[in-house]
């Protein structure tokens, strides 16, 4: 086997998580998909990594660099807040919001949920994604440019 090295390690926290940690995790994952950069985002998965994004199944992170590239070409303004669901020593579960319009310029709000797995280092070896697309106005809009994410209040109803 191969040594690994910092290109290729994972980023703590490590599992098993606890809820400190798995919050943590979850917020690092927000964080570097606000970025919008593929080739950032690649860096918390493993060179295998599994998923499930809707209907869409990829494997690999090239697989992942190639699907986020075509996702944020037409997710304009994208802008997202995760939080944690549930976690158990390598698993986490997350809900969460994103908001992006299209070429036209209607908005619309993704509610959803994923089910994360890691490995020992860090990474996520598998993450399935379920999510609802609905249309919003401008107006409706919680994470207009500027606003915190994690500051806004997301009432019961969209829980």
């Amino acid at each position: 086997m191969a040594a690994s090295t910092q290109a290729d390690a994972g980023k703590p926290p490590f599992p098993p998580f606890t809820l400190e940690t798995a919050k943590i995790k979850v917020k690092a994952a927000q964080d570097m998909w606000n970025t919008m950069d593929p080739h950032k985002v690649k860096n918390g998965y493993t060179a295998d990594s599994i998923w499930r994004n809707r209907d869409t199944f990829l494997k690999g992170t090239d697989e992942i660099v190639e699907f986020l590239t075509k996702k944020w070409s037409v997710e304009n303004g994208y802008r997202l807040r995760k939080e944690l669901f549930a976690f158990t020593e390598n698993k986490i579960a997350v809900q969460f919001w994103y908001e992006w319009h299209d070429t036209t310029g209607q908005w619309y709000r993704t509610y959803g949920l994923e089910d994360w797995t890691f490995a020992a280092d860090g990474r996520m070896r598998k993450r399935q994604m379920s999510g609802n697309d609905v249309k919003i106005a401008d107006e409706e809009r919680w994470f207009k440019e500027g606003v915190d994410v994690n500051a806004v209040d997301i009432s019961d109803k969209h829980w």
